[in-house]
């Protein structure tokens, strides 16, 4: 492409990491000078970082690094959910002390995708469908368990998820159903061992109040956010399935079906690959709706080059809703894009550093809006 080298990327992220590691392969493939990798334990240790005023700028998660968790957490075991709201103060701080350069992660935005009572309000404000809560937005505080159980009385939900508000990888998450009158069960991969909190990659039960009124209020210090639980669609043999879908310039490009036995999908914890096409065929006609409303999600986002959206199909593949947006959910080595999305052939990072390239290069590229089905 005449005048690529023009273009130089930086990325913030832990060196060696898989995810630093793919993007610099996509930069490379694209015929680019080699992406400068500016540590993200040297911006928390230095209090910030400059860039020139051409250089792209790019942020990967913090993440898989025990120097960098123990900087933002303040904890020196990496299994440990409790440390989220310090997590929080410290990476956006972290973000905002970051100078120059062109940035493809809106450091106010970044601060709304980490916190899931306003990202949700966002996104009910541009309506985009998303499952009711009454946490929406963190003016409604919860304390414990007292709090959750008057909100599940108040709003009519027997049924939902309690989650802590900056977590991520299901960090700290907590599916509660009530299972007939004075009956409680709660799902979690959330163990307790001496006195402290752990993510543990089994997912377990949890019945009776008192045990699951101990967990949450021990959760409760992280700041929660309570959604009714959304009745998810079905895939191959009664598992329960939603869909990570890749959004890079505005446009769905990738998309991974997730299924599980447990109210989790996360494949750590025992979620699985789903078939896309054979979900896809569910939806039917409703395929293209699927995909508009993760770009509508998106879209709440403008200045953030890349989210990954969890949309949660409802029972029938009837309906959709999305459950999250992550900054940081374009994992998914290996895959290449959507027919008809502009990014077939190209892995998620492949497809940002050629979005990229279109925006330097052509200003005003337009958006395609045809439709393929899987």
């Amino acid at each position: 492409m005449t005048g690529a080298p023009r273009v130089r990327f930086a990325v913030v992220g832990n060196p060696g990491n898989r995810r630093v590691s793919l993007f610099a392969d996509a930069v490379r493939a694209a015929g680019l000078p080699a992406a400068r990798v500016v540590p993200w334990a040297a911006v928390l240790r230095d209090g910030g970082a400059r860039f020139g005023a051409g250089e792209i700028v790019r942020l990967d998660s913090p993440g898989e690094d025990a120097e960098v968790d123990r900087l933002l957490r303040g904890v020196d075991d990496p299994t440990r959910v409790e440390g989220g709201p310090r997590w929080y103060a410290r990476f956006t701080a972290a973000v905002a002390s970051l100078r120059g350069g062109v940035r493809l992660d809106d450091p106010a935005e970044l601060a709304v995708l980490f916190d899931k009572r306003l990202c949700h309000a966002r996104l009910l404000g541009a309506g985009v469908p998303v499952p009711e809560s009454p946490t929406s937005g963190g003016r409604t505080p919860v304390r414990g368990w007292g709090d959750v159980r008057a909100l599940m009385a108040a709003h009519g939900m027997r049924r939902v998820f309690v989650k802590p508000a900056h977590g991520s990888s299901a960090s700290g998450v907590v599916a509660v159903e009530t299972a007939g009158p004075g009956r409680l069960l709660a799902t979690t991969s959330v163990e307790v061992a001496d006195g402290r909190l752990h993510n543990s990659l089994r997912v377990r039960r949890v019945t009776g109040e008192r045990e699951v009124a101990a967990l949450v209020d021990a959760l409760a210090p992280e700041g929660l956010h309570i959604e009714r639980w959304w009745p998810k669609a079905g895939l191959g043999g009664g598992r329960r399935a939603d869909l990570r879908v890749v959004v890079v310039g505005g446009r769905a490009t990738h998309a991974v079906v997730r299924t599980s036995h447990s109210p989790m999908t996360n494949l750590h914890l025992g979620g699985a690959r789903g078939d896309l096409a054979a979900a896809t065929d569910a939806m039917g006609g409703r395929w293209a709706d699927a995909l508009d409303v993760c770009e509508r999600a998106a879209a709440c986002f403008p200045g953030t080059v890349c989210v990954g959206v969890d949309l949660l199909p409802s029972t029938g593949w009837r309906r959709f809703a999305v459950g999250e947006v992550n900054a940081f959910g374009d994992l998914l080595p290996g895959l290449t894009g959507l027919p008809g999305s502009g990014a077939e052939g190209l892995d998620t990072y492949a497809c940002q550093v050629a979005a990229v390239l279109r925006r330097h290069h052509t200003p005003h590229h337009p958006v395609r809006n045809d439709r393929a089905t899987v």
